[in-house]
C-alpha cells in the first residue's frame, strides 16, 4: 500500500469523467488499498481514484466503526428525499458547504472480486456515496452551492478570491 498525492481544486483532472474499470484484477485491488491508506492518512471518510489522478470509476469510503466499503464502477440508481447537509472534501481543504443532498440512495457496483453489488443507504453513507460518484463524473461539492455566501473556511468565510 502506498499514500498518494490528493490532487487539490483547480487541477483539471478534478473535472474529468473516470472511465469504467473492464475488469477487477490486482491492479484495481491496489489502487482500493492505496485510496484506503491515502484516506486514512487524510482523516477522510471517503475517497475517489480521479482525486489522486487515477481517470477510473473506484471509489472507497470507510465511516468511524464501520468496515470499509469498496465500489467498483458504482452508480446512484435512487435517490429520496432531500436535506441539508454541510460538507467538505480532501481536494478543497479548510472548506465547508452548505448543500443539498439526499436523505436516502440506492447505489450498484461491483466489489474486489467483481461480484455485483447493491447498498441502500441514509445519512452519512447516503452522503459520501453521492459525493465520491460526483467525484467520478467530474463534479464537486462546490458545484451545488446556491451562493458564495454557503462555502465558508474552517478558520472564516472565505474571502472572494479564494472561490
Amino acid at each position: 500500500m502506498a499514500k498518494l498525492p490528493i490532487l487539490l481544486f483547480g487541477d483539471p483532472r478534478l473535472r474529468q469523467k473516470a472511465k469504467r474499470v473492464r475488469g477487477v484484477d490486482s491492479s484495481v485491488r491496489r489502487l482500493a488499498d492505496d485510496l484506503l491508506e491515502t484516506m486514512r492518512a487524510a482523516s477522510g471518510v471517503g475517497l475517489a481514484a480521479p482525486q489522486v489522478g487515477q481517470l477510473l470509476r473506484v471509489i472507497v469510503i470507510e465511516l468511524p466503526e464501520q468496515e470499509p466499503i469498496v465500489l467498483i464502477n458504482p452508480e446512484i440508481v435512487k435517490r429520496t428525499g432531500e436535506r441539508e447537509v454541510v460538507e467538505g472534501c480532501l481536494s478543497f481543504p479548510g472548506y465547508w458547504g452548505k448543500i443539498k443532498r439526499a436523505v436516502a440512495v440506492t447505489a450498484k457496483g461491483y466489489d474486489l472480486k467483481g461480484r455485483p453489488v447493491r447498498l441502500k443507504a441514509t445519512d452519512l453513507l447516503a452522503q459520501c456515496l453521492e459525493h465520491e460518484i460526483d467525484h467520478l463524473n467530474g463534479i464537486l461539492y462546490i458545484d451545488y452551492l446556491k451562493s458564495e455566501e454557503d462555502l465558508y473556511r474552517s478558520e472564516g468565510p472565505p474571502a472572494k478570491s479564494d472561490l
